[in-house]
């Protein structure tokens, strides 16, 4: 516990005074400053001026990050006959129907995606309870919804992130390792704020994009120059 203390003290005093920084600033300091013994992931938070309560104002989207997340994605597809096939030959780890749905009721949840063939949806509704809290209920909007399950396979492994706006106004997600080369994770941090950029809801009143923030797993954030995050 001594050693952790120390590494947080440390990081802590490296970040102090450091604020509105540039993108390639933030993202040398926080990769600097990652000491677990793991990879770490390099975490943004955006903060928008949004009140989800409103539906006019729900941000929703996914975004196909140009360096990918160097997460593995465990995929798990609702289809049957000629589908499930095409679903297990694009590489997904889960493919069934009412037999991944009890799976899924018995509280084995053993994916990070969830796609779904159009015709599975009165079944995969069921499960609403159980995916929706967790952001994996598939839905038409991020392409999780298609009959295209080999794109939608492949996106999902290869680095697409979606993104859900918070009751408090604010968007999470892991955009690459801190392993990743200090460019590739600058361009990943554009490529997303672009995309919750487009995303912004028609209901949204005065400043949308509010405040964005980097940090590593285990380590403190750090605010970022929002023209620094917005162009390239």
């Amino acid at each position: 516990m001594a050693k952790l203390g120390k590494r947080s003290r440390a990081a802590r005093e490296a970040f102090a005074g450091k604020d509105l920084i540039t993108v390639e600033d933030a993202v040398a300091l926080v990769k600097g400053s990652a000491s677990a013994k793991f990879d770490e992931t390099l975490e943004i938070a955006l903060n928008l001026g949004v009140d989800p309560r409103h539906a006019d104002q729900m941000v929703r989207g996914v975004v196909t990050l140009p360096n990918g997340t160097g997460k593995t994605v465990r995929v798990a597809v609702f289809a049957r006959g000629a589908k499930a096939d095409e679903a297990k030959a694009a590489g997904a780890d889960i493919v069934g129907a009412e037999d991944l749905m009890e799976t899924i009721q018995s509280g084995k949840i053993e994916f990070d995606r969830c796609i779904a063939t159009p015709d599975m949806m009165p079944l995969v509704g069921r499960l609403g309870k159980i995916l929706g809290p967790r952001n994996l209920m598939p839905n038409p909007k991020v392409g999780t919804v298609t009959m295209d399950v080999t794109n939608a396979v492949n996106n999902a492994k290869g680095g697409e992130v979606q993104f859900k706006v918070e009751k408090a106004g604010v968007i999470h997600a892991g955009i690459g390792k801190v392993s990743f080369g200090e460019e590739k994770l600058a361009e990943n941090i554009r490529a997303f704020v672009e995309a919750v950029s487009r995303a912004k809801p028609t209901g949204a009143k005065g400043t949308y994009l509010k405040k964005v923030s980097l940090s590593s797993t285990m380590g403190p954030g750090v605010a970022v120059d929002l023209t620094s995050a917005t162009t390239r």
